[in-house]
């Protein structure tokens, strides 16, 4: 896909279930504050399988953010439990926690995070390179990633000499990189413009689809609602799936 190329807002349909990767289970979270106690998470059932790209909106405050967090076990749920791959999280140690995250999860920031004198390539190259993934394979797969992206011809650019968009696809690239289950986004357009926010969201239903990856992404931007095969809002600690309306031909 190119980056060049505008993918028209895909109206969601129903999803053969894939197996399921994420399940979450009556999670609620609730802060203290003072004397009082402030309930961030009402009572939350979701879940996610391989191969679809689900939304999860919601004005800031709203918990969407609390909710990402409880699922990778960065935050813990005050009751419920979060199962990824049937594997119950809220029971595991900190460190089997981590181990799983660096096996299962990939990470997209709003940010892009990437390391800036390294070239695209080293960047996706790098979490292969702390997995301990030989050196010939690693630049494969990183190689193949950059492709996938619409960047096969920029893989030797380092960040700065990258537009937005294009940062934000190598970030992409690399949170691949060591083939995940699950793809975690937090604000992945919030620092781009709308044109190329409508065309990182398609890029994330198509490796959604293409590499057979569960993709959770968490945001403002409405395009979600044109573009995943499921959108739930998030207010006031409850979630609820919302209708995706039918593009504009």
């Amino acid at each position: 896909m190119s980056e060049n190329q505008v993918s028209a807002p895909i109206a969601a349909e129903p999803k053969p279930a894939g197996e399921e990767i994420v399940r979450v289970v009556d999670v609620q979270r609730i802060y203290p504050l003072g004397h009082d106690k402030v309930t961030a998470l009402k009572g939350i059932n979701l879940s996610v399988h391989l191969g679809e790209l689900v939304g999860l909106m919601g004005r800031s405050g709203s918990g969407k953010t609390t909710l990402l967090n409880i699922i990778v076990g960065l935050d813990q749920a005050t009751s419920g439990k979060v199962f990824i791959k049937g594997t119950d999280v809220t029971q595991l140690s900190d460190a089997t926690l981590t181990e799983l995250r660096r096996r299962l999860i990939g990470y997209v920031f709003q940010s892009f995070a990437l390391i800036p004198v390294l070239s695209a390539v080293e960047n996706v190259e790098l979490p292969m390179h702390i997995a301990g993934v030989p050196r010939a394979e690693r630049h494969r797969r990183a190689v193949e990633l950059l492709q996938l992206v619409g960047l096969g011809k920029r893989m030797h650019h380092r960040p700065f000499e990258l537009s937005g968009g294009e940062q934000q696809r190598v970030a992409i690239a690399r949170a691949l990189s060591n083939r995940p289950s699950l793809i975690l986004a937090d604000e992945p357009t919030g620092e781009l413009d709308s044109t190329t926010g409508l065309q990182i969201m398609s890029l994330f239903r198509y490796i959604a689809t293409s590499e057979n990856v569960a993709v959770i992404i968490v945001t403002h931007d409405p395009t979600i609602m044109q573009i995943a095969h499921r959108t739930f809002e998030i207010s006031d600690g409850v979630v609820n799936q919302i209708a995706n309306p039918v593009p504009v031909s």
